[in-house]
């Protein structure tokens, strides 16, 4: 339950704060982000993102799911018997557009390092900028220092799209998005070594490193990618499968369930004694490590992946971070918190925690309120979440240590 709580409460506090941050763009009249323009500085009003109503879309699917927080406080709700699973099947396409993203950026990476012989890093595995200006002048067939759409086509040769759910075509629009700054219509010098720069350290932060070979960071980065592709696309496909296979696809949910039971069992028991373990030889309550320590490691690399998606600063990134940390929080409350109520329920064991429920249901109501009902953020909104973060963990452990709570 430490792990569920803390996980809620970083995402839309420590990280969704630091996506505004680093997402921030001039705001127009109209509170609409201007893609790739940041001249405000830090002003707390006139720079901010701004995404579309999709996303907020998907914050009130975030909000109808932390139901089961407020029934869990009423004292009647293990009568129950069941409960009505809302899901939107356009969230998915959302996390599918997302990842085909990161495909696109991970395959073309992947390409250039196998065509051109080359490593675009140095020892220490920051991006060689030498390196990285050769082959700007190498893809500059012209010499006229630039990069238009023909030679970025030239460029991307032998790439199967289709492998990606994507046409060349828009691969091109998608790179000159991420690269051209300056929206003049073609890539120059600088902006090209700072897009393949910024590619090249989410590669790697992506994937962890024991050497300095940066051809098997780029296949390691390019090939989890491409598995979390697939796996989305074999969950699309499965949709259409219950219609067309009913049978085999209940027998192979059962045999998933199965499996996934006995892998808990092996797994649960150890785990939760090497916390308790780890809580009385430092003196730290066990639930602290788990609402601050477990969060931090399982979320870090979506946490990374997110921030480094919303740095792009462009409106449909910060959409789609925003859908992706709104749609990791509705997962978490659907799925984890159901099978933490079934157990509860089925085991007939004594619910005891009241103050995470709180805590969750206020980052809810308070981060609700930005999300679901406007698509403009101001700089100012990251100090609300930044603030949370730290009231949670206070009030934690006022309401379990003196007023005995837990």
């Amino acid at each position: 339950m430490g792990l569920l709580a803390g996980s809620t409460v970083l995402l839309l506090t420590l990280v969704w704060g630091t996506c505004v941050v680093v997402g921030k763009c001039d705001l127009s009249e109209n509170s609409t982000s201007i893609d790739s323009q940041d001249t405000k500085g830090f002003n707390l009003t006139k720079s901010g993102v701004s995404t579309d109503k999709q996303t907020s879309d998907a914050a009130k699917i975030m909000g109808i799911s932390v139901l089961p927080f407020i029934l869990i406080l009423l004292p009647k709700v293990f009568k129950f018997n069941s409960a009505q699973r809302i899901f939107q099947p356009w969230v998915q396409k959302r996390r599918l557009e997302y990842v085909r993203i990161k495909l696109l950026m991970s395959g073309i990476l992947h390409h250039i390092e196998s065509k051109f012989l080359t490593k675009f890093t140095r020892e220490d595995g920051s991006p060689d900028s030498s390196a990285i200006s050769n082959l700007f002048h190498a893809v500059d067939s012209d010499n006229d220092k630039n990069i238009a759409r023909d030679e970025l086509h030239a460029l991307l040769v032998g790439i199967q799209f289709e492998e990606m759910g994507l046409e060349k075509e828009g691969a091109v629009d998608q790179v000159m998005e991420d690269f051209d700054t300056s929206d003049n219509g073609l890539i120059e010098e600088e902006e090209f070594i700072a897009g393949i720069s910024k590619w090249l350290k989410e590669a790697r932060r992506t994937v962890s490193i024991s050497d300095n070979n940066s051809k098997s960071f780029l296949r390691d980065f390019h090939q989890r990618t491409r598995d979390e592709h697939n796996t989305l696309i074999d969950r699309e496909d499965g949709e259409e499968e219950t219609i067309v296979n009913k049978k085999w696809t209940t027998l192979k949910a059962i045999l998933f369930l199965f499996v996934g039971t006995v892998m808990s069992v092996a797994i649960a028991d150890p785990l939760v004694d090497t916390f308790h373990n780890f809580s009385q030889v430092t003196n730290i309550p066990s639930f602290f490590i788990s609402f601050i320590a477990l969060p931090l490691a399982t979320n870090s690399g979506e946490a990374v992946s997110a921030i480094i998606v919303a740095s792009r600063k462009k409106q449909k990134t910060s959409s789609l971070t925003f859908s992706e940390i709104y749609g990791g929080v509705t997962m978490n409350n659907i799925m984890c918190l159901a099978v933490f109520l079934t157990v509860v329920y089925v085991r007939h064991l004594t619910w005891d925690f009241s103050s995470e429920v709180l805590i969750i249901l206020i980052a809810f109501i308070v981060m609700g309120f930005f999300t679901s009902f406007r698509t403009s953020f101001p700089l100012w909104t990251c100090f609300v979440a930044y603030l949370l973060y730290p009231f949670s963990i206070v009030l934690v452990y006022v309401l379990d240590y003196k007023f005995g709570w837990s």
